[in-house]
């Protein structure tokens, strides 16, 4: 096996085990500031299934902005009728959560 491809595998897997890691840090995150009391990856709880949220906004290229912005500010009337209430998160972990929540299929 010649070494570029060597390397790229290598960079491969450390890819896969960065986005992983990355992921299991938004989880963490999410858990942290109790987004897990009333959302679940799979299952709708309260709020939506991160899943269904990823997939409402899959085709959406401001699905981040809209995500940070309802994750902060909170939102009302786009899941039904229980309010999602503000989130005391920075813009940054805001960002992370949206990014995380929108890569789940």
């Amino acid at each position: 096996m010649s070494l570029i491809i060597k390397s790229l595998l290598t960079a491969g897997v450390l890819m896969t085990v960065m986005s992983s890691a990355n992921a299991q840090d938004a989880q963490a995150l999410a858990n942290a500031k109790a987004c897990m009391a009333c959302h679940n990856v799979e299952a709708k709880v309260i709020g939506p299934s991160y899943k269904d949220v990823a997939a409402k906004y899959a085709s959406d290229d401001k699905a981040i902005d809209l995500l940070v912005a309802s994750i902060k500010g909170g939102s009302t009337g786009k899941w039904g009728s229980v309010p999602m209430p503000p989130n005391p998160v920075t813009d940054d972990e805001a960002k992370t959560l949206a990014t995380w929540i929108l890569s789940l299929k």
